[in-house]
């Protein structure tokens, strides 16, 4: 069974007692929650507490195939197991996420990214569609082939991940030092919905969410053509 009630504590532990009582003890109970620890909601179901488990989807769920999964401190590992081979079965692309944080990773990277942006735009170092055209068009096509643990292998050169970490620790770890902390004052909440309508213009939510969704789907073809080809070539054998 897979959840998604409101994103309250109270609401969580009410309907996983219910859950708990009116679902066979094998059925595991999967929460789409994007914030709440599994072992707060767990608390919920007092009989069968193992089968309880947090596999968060990412938005729009009906596309990307980005399910995190994590265990709470009842959580068997049986039922994480399980949730892996159900989601993987279904072609979503799974993480196991070994320790319980809040917003999980995905948003938590997410996250780290938004508070740059809203620092740069509200600081006037750059407009709301500039800042887009810079991530979408810059890092962004990357982080739509590998992830950022790879690029940086990749980055190194021929010395891969050791040169990257020997080039680029001084520079990278000063750019930490300035990065920015945003309070989102009304005031500065303006400044970006401001900007973010000027790069919007005459284009509406539907229009702007099939743009996104083609693009999307046209992405995730590729990425799989390119995965199937390369299981292939692992399996060729040396000559």
């Amino acid at each position: 069974v897979q959840e998604n009630g409101p994103e309250r504590i109270d609401f969580k532990q009410k309907l996983y007692g219910q859950l708990d009582e009116l679902l066979p003890p094998d059925v595991i109970i999967a929460s789409s929650s994007s914030g709440l620890t599994m072992s707060e909601i767990q608390k919920g179901a007092a009989s069968h507490p193992g089968r309880c488990v947090i596999a968060h989807p990412f938005n729009p769920p009906h596309l990307i195939p980005l399910v995190e999964i994590v265990g709470g401190a009842k959580t068997s590992e049986a039922t994480i197991r399980r949730a892996e081979e159900f989601y993987t079965s279904i072609g979503q692309r799974t993480v196991r996420v070994n320790k319980e944080m809040p917003g999980h990773v995905a948003n938590r990277l997410q996250a780290a990214l938004s508070r740059e942006v809203y620092y740069l735009v509200s600081e006037g170092v750059v407009s709301a569609a500039d800042v887009d055209t810079a991530l979408s068009w810059g890092p962004g096509l990357r982080w739509g082939v590998m992830g950022g643990m790879m690029l940086n292998h990749l980055g190194g050169g021929p010395g891969g991940i050791e040169h990257f970490f020997q080039q680029f620790t001084g520079p990278m770890t000063a750019w930490w030092k300035t990065l920015g902390s945003p309070v989102l004052t009304p005031e500065v909440q303006k400044k970006l919905i401001d900007s973010v309508h000027a790069e919007v213009g005459s284009r509406t939510i539907g229009e702007l969410e099939a743009e996104r969704d083609e693009v999307l789907l046209g992405l995730i073809e590729l990425r799989n053509k390119a995965a199937k080809s390369s299981q292939a070539k692992s399996r060729e054998p040396v000559a």
